[in-house]
């Protein structure tokens, strides 16, 4: 076992920003017909985050890598909650039908989104990687075996890859909370929409549906977790067979059109 894991410092660090994020507690901020909700997962992530910057030194390169696998340790927790909450709540899941078997097709709908804007901000070859998915692991794993990480699509991948595990929780809580507050979405289809295959942005968005319809809480998560594993599950074949391919179709047709001359740096 790494000694770095056993380091009273990350776990003393640990506990106390999470009673600080706690006593802080939810805050409501009313954003046009919306509300944005700040829950206390948001305020350890910018807490830990701002203690790991370099600048402060306050936490060895060593503590900071040895601390990462500890988030997938601490998400098996939540995991094993919500396959208890699931089962009692079985035939409401198996109810919503279709629905929920085929919300993976939503996520290639971001493909038509974020492929021309990539284009538009001078990105060549690095788009197709940075946009087939929302780059988690297995598509990090996809793009290695196709292309290499050393490839431009390598590097797109890799970036979204980066950007959504520093802000990805942070922005589907607050856009979660907002969507819930300002539209008409049901929150069971909101709850669906937080399985993007990722537990700690699942655990992000649900927790803000959580916050404002806690009388669904145990639908809520047992969708968004049924979901969750849904897309962890056959989001892998869905980039393999549909979502890459199609990326690379469309930035084909796209990129003459929208492509800058030069390649971003």
């Amino acid at each position: 076992m790494n000694k770095a894991l056993l380091d009273p410092k990350i776990h003393l660090t640990v506990l106390a920003v999470t009673v600080l994020s706690e006593f802080i507690g939810t805050k409501r901020v009313t954003v046009g017909p919306g509300v944005m909700l700040f829950l206390p997962m948001l305020y350890a992530l910018v807490i830990t985050g701002a203690l790991s910057m370099k600048r402060l030194n306050f936490f060895t390169r060593e503590q900071s890598v040895a601390a990462s696998p500890l988030i997938t340790l601490s998400i098996l927790f939540l995991v094993a909650r919500i396959a208890v909450i699931i089962g009692p709540n079985i035939m409401t899941i198996i109810a919503a039908g279709p629905a929920l078997l085929l919300q993976e097709l939503g996520n290639l709908g971001t493909i038509f989104f974020a492929l021309p804007v990539a284009l538009l901000l001078g990105l060549k070859r690095e788009a197709v990687g940075a946009t087939h998915s929302i780059a988690r692991e297995p598509n990090v794993a996809l793009i290695s075996e196709d292309f290499t990480l050393d490839s431009p699509e390598g590097l797109g991948v890799l970036g979204v890859y980066v950007i959504g595990t520093l802000f990805g929780a942070v922005f589907m809580g607050l856009f979660a909370g907002f969507l819930a507050s300002a539209t008409s979405l049901h929150p069971y289809a909101l709850a669906m929409a937080s399985g993007v295959g990722s537990g700690s942005m699942m655990a992000a968005s649900s927790g803000s549906l959580l916050a404002l319809f806690p009388e669904m809480k145990d639908q809520i998560a047992a969708f968004a977790g049924a979901s969750n594993l849904i897309s962890t599950g056959s989001g892998l074949y869905v980039s393999i067979f549909v979502a890459l391919p199609l990326t690379e179709w469309l930035y084909k047709k796209l990129e003459p059109v929208l492509g800058r001359k030069k390649s971003a740096e």
